[in-house]
């Protein structure tokens, strides 16, 4: 089996959209010989940050001299960067050689695994193959059902910012959505809790007395902001001394609270990590898709503000770093997103918009989406395909102007791709 061959079978295996359970990952595994259970986990779940955190947690591990995996969903460009060993994604020929691996196994099983399931077999074969020290592990969706929520205790738990997303499964209520992600919570297990509502944070803090867990709730006020561009930030820590990040969104303070909590938790597990280990991995992240500069002259960025919880932290951020000036908008959506509580909050910062299809059955049209912002009073227009986009906000944007591409992450990858053969 070849690499394309792969990645064909990945996705055309008997495809049931996202089915929650555990019993075909459990069969699977099984029959793998479980290797998951010769690892060691730091678990994120959460509605959004997880990505982030999760880049700034195995950038300390590996600086630390950890040889860490880390597992995301989903990808932006190449399906390989779902699955990295310290920075380094999973070869075209490994992926290859471990699909042929497991093919038969899920090939005789009567319910057969979803595609996220096979993609989480892969890479608890890669990771253990590999011998890491530590995985860093991104659920795909919810918690407790989730095909990783396999693995037996993990060092520390992470649970990110929680919003409303995913209801159709995971529940019409934050409360709902919470019992969900709270599920990966596991006896012996650190738990470290986004700082949040008090709502959301009783019911982590219930589980937790369930689970006989200790509990630590991360503590952004301990981050004083230093300086702000768009090349990054710089925050003086009453605990670690300065930090800088090369991530500039203003929602990266709460996830790098998040992120630093987690390894303060983990050293308690008797990893060892000096301040100079967090201090230099911190300043080493990048995270793509997440407020990302593509171009300067004009600036144009990206960010997968995908949901209205993370459209806010994206309008947010877009206010603190170029504050009254008007964007040029990109925007494509899926049609079961909540797009016009999305609009909401981005179109007051759009001097115009330029609506786009992402690559996914699930989007809702351009066309659709031009009609719905040209009657809330902002002009929009259509455009056949991302390149037809950024072409037309280029010829358009005078070279002080913003250009700003937001809505789903299915698109990112193309934007990317495009700007770069522009370059």
């Amino acid at each position: 089996m070849n690499y394309s061959e792969a990645l064909n079978y990945i996705s055309s295996v008997n495809w049931k959209g996202s089915v929650p359970g555990l019993e075909r990952i459990t069969e699977l595994m099984d029959l793998l010989g479980n290797p998951q259970d010769s690892l060691k986990f730091v678990h994120i779940g959460g509605t959004n940050g997880k990505g982030s955190a999760s880049a700034f947690i195995s950038n300390v591990l590996r600086k630390a001299g950890y040889k860490t995996g880390l597992f995301i969903s989903p990808y932006i460009v190449r399906f390989n960067e779902r699955m990295q060993i310290d920075n380094q994604c999973i070869s075209d020929e490994e992926l290859a050689e471990i699909t042929e691996y497991i093919r038969p196994f899920a090939d005789s099983m009567k319910d057969s695994p979803t595609e996220f399931e096979l993609n989480t077999a892969i890479a608890f074969v890669y990771f253990s193959r590999n011998n890491c020290d530590i995985v860093v592990l991104e659920v795909g969706m919810g918690g407790e059902l989730d095909a990783t929520n396999i693995i037996k205790a993990p060092e520390v738990v992470l649970i990110t910012a929680i919003g409303l997303d995913h209801t159709e499964y995971l529940g019409d209520s934050l409360y709902k959505i919470a019992s969900t992600k709270a599920g990966i919570i596991k006896k012996g297990s650190g738990v470290v809790l986004y700082r949040q509502g008090e709502e959301i944070t009783e019911v982590i803090r219930e589980k937790c007395r369930e689970k006989g867990c200790n509990l630590y709730i991360s503590e952004p006020d301990r981050l004083e902001l230093l300086h702000c561009d768009i090349d990054g930030q710089t925050f003086r820590s009453q605990d670690h001394g300065n930090i800088s990040i090369r991530l500039a969104a203003a929602y990266q303070k709460n996830n790098l609270a998040a992120a630093i909590k987690v390894i303060e938790v983990i050293r308690t597990k008797g990893y060892i990590i000096s301040e100079e280990d967090l201090r230099e991995g911190l300043a080493e992240t990048l995270w793509p898709g997440r407020f990302e500069i593509l171009c300067r002259k004009p600036v144009f960025l990206v960010d997968g503000a995908h949901n209205p919880h993370g459209m806010k932290a994206a309008a947010d951020s877009l206010k603190a770093v170029f504050k009254d000036r008007k964007l040029i908008l990109i925007f494509g959506v899926l049609k079961d997103k909540a797009y016009n509580e999305m609009l909401e909050l981005i179109l007051p910062l759009a001097g115009s918009v330029l609506c786009v299809t992402p690559d996914n059955s699930r989007a809702l049209k351009a066309v659709e989406l031009a009609d719905i912002i040209n009657s809330r009073g902002v002009p929009a227009e259509a455009y056949d395909s991302v390149g037809e986009a950024i072409e037309t906000a280029f010829e358009t944007a005078e070279e002080d102007d913003i250009i700003c591409a937001v809505g789903s992450l299915y698109m990112i990858g193309d934007i990317k791709q495009f700007i770069n053969t522009l370059n």
